[in-house]
């Protein structure tokens, strides 16, 4: 018998792609002087507010932009793959799309840079930072 769940989470991750999401680039720096290796994925815009403990009592609120991609789209040099700290992610911005926001993946403290957003694993939450705008 299949798993109505799983086949649900799988209808909806096709929805919320279809439906809910704008085209962003992907980038994964070189670890030389190299090129580095960049896929065009769809997007669902989201946040995650962490609260960090820093250890004397105080607690700093960090705001991260998040992109959900379907994981399967990761897909950099031929290889699927998982987001690491220090990747970016390139969304158009503007009423022409002129602007382009440069978002680096990472986290706060200890936090992943990224998680799972469904229990069926195909959706990644990947938490990123703004670091730089294009024109």
């Amino acid at each position: 018998m299949a798993d109505l769940l799983e086949e649900a989470a799988g209808w909806l991750d096709g929805m919320r792609t279809a439906h809910l999401s704008r085209p962003v680039v992907y980038c994964r720096p070189s670890a030389g002087s190299g090129q580095g290796a960049e896929v065009e994925v769809a997007a669902t815009i989201g946040k995650t507010v962490f609260e960090i403990d820093d250890g004397s009592g105080a607690v700093e609120r960090f705001e991260s932009r998040d992109f959900l991609i379907s994981a399967g789209e990761l897909v950099l040099g031929g290889d699927t793959t998982l987001p690491q700290p220090g990747d970016r992610v390139k969304e158009p911005a503007g009423v022409l799309g002129v602007k382009v926001l440069v978002y680096e993946v990472m986290a706060p403290g200890k936090e992943p840079c990224w998680r799972w957003s469904d229990p069926f694993r195909r959706t990644l939450r990947i938490h990123t930072k703004q670091v730089d705008e294009v024109f």
